[in-house]
């Protein structure tokens, strides 16, 4: 495991003369090289601070952070400034100059840099193919849509080659279909250039679609982190759930309880398994039989990931006997009613 960014002990205090604000507290936060790393918590949770902490445009009032092999707290500001090159910033409302093209929008870092304007052009050709922007390098931002305008901010955070992106509700001021491009643009730009994404949403939808681990954050603590599977399979706080609920359908117990004549189960499929007849392969070993009362098939990020909601009718046996069966497949089932 390769480490890009790590957060030792972060806290985040703010003080006025009548209050004192704990935005962070205590944070222990791991990143590996190359990996799409998201944060979910809802308004006031810490996110936007915790992610401004890690390029130090929030300086942290105790802890360390450390991106790559350098250690970010302990930088003049002189060498901060420097070392923010190499780290891209996505924003909410995109952050353009209105008044300059798209493509000096992009070349703009590159201008502060003082590349020479071959070098810079060459660039920004390269990061106009990138996000799909390669007829559009003459329009102004008020001539683009909201997703063309996020695209450009993309490309502009990508000029300097960064090894880290962080990604601040970078879709929240999108629709869903244009949220749902962008997301395939970064998780297109994560796998061609390998670079790392620390992202943060309030969207389980944006974690499940291209997040490889997660971490749940409520006043300004890590309430639960892990693979994105893991948590969205096994979710241990009452936030988590509730999270996992926006992109779950909720199962009416009380309706299912009024009309069932077996045992209810939920099984959840992972990698190819969602894609093959263990269920009623299962279910044809035994004198029971079962009716499918809800299921859908969909991934998260790359690994197929299905739901079934079924109602086994049989013997207690035979019941028992398909649950034990299927959980020695690898699958999880969990006893509804």
């Amino acid at each position: 495991m390769l480490l890009l960014i790590e957060l030792t002990g972060v806290s985040k205090v703010y003080q006025s003369k009548d209050s004192v604000v704990h935005a962070l507290r205590d944070i222990d936060l791991k990143v590996e090289k190359g990996e799409i790393f998201g944060i979910i918590g809802h308004s006031g949770a810490g996110k936007s601070t915790l992610l401004r902490c890690v390029n130090l445009l929030e300086k942290p009032t105790s802890g360390t952070v450390k991106v790559g092999d350098v250690v970010m707290t302990g930088l003049s500001e002189k060498e901060l400034q420097e070392r923010r090159k190499k780290i891209g910033m996505i924003f909410q409302h995109f952050n353009l100059l209105s008044t300059a093209t798209v493509r000096e929008n992009i070349a703009f870092p590159l201008k502060i840099s003082k590349y020479p304007k071959k070098a810079i052009k060459q660039r920004v050709d390269e990061l106009l193919e990138l996000v799909g922007l390669a007829e559009h390098g003459d329009k102004y931002p008020a001539q683009l849509s909201g997703g063309q305008k996020q695209r450009v901010g993309i490309a502009r955070a990508l000029a300097n080659d960064p090894d880290v992106l962080l990604s601040d509700e970078a879709t929240s001021a999108l629709d869903p279909q244009t949220t749902d491009s962008i997301l395939e643009l970064l998780l297109d730009i994560n796998r061609k250039l390998g670079i790392t994404i620390l992202l943060i949403t309030h969207e389980m939808h944006v974690i499940r679609a291209i997040c490889d681990r997660v971490a749940v954050m409520e006043q300004g603590r890590i309430i639960e982190s892990g693979e994105v599977l893991d948590v969205f399979l096994n979710p241990q706080h009452a936030t988590t759930k509730e999270f996992v609920s926006q992109v779950s359908e909720e199962l009416d117990t009380e309706i299912l309880r009024s009309k069932a004549e077996g045992r209810i189960v939920r099984i959840h499929y992972m990698g190819e398994m969602a894609y093959e007849p263990i269920l009623y392969e299962t279910v044809r070993a035994t004198d029971a039989t079962f009716v499918i009362l809800q299921g859908t098939v969909s991934r998260m990020k790359e690994t197929p990931y299905g739901q079934l909601i079924v109602e086994l009718r049989g013997s207690q046996e035979d019941t028992d006997q398909i649950i034990e069966r299927l959980r020695s497949r690898g699958l999880e089932v969990n006893i509804i009613l």
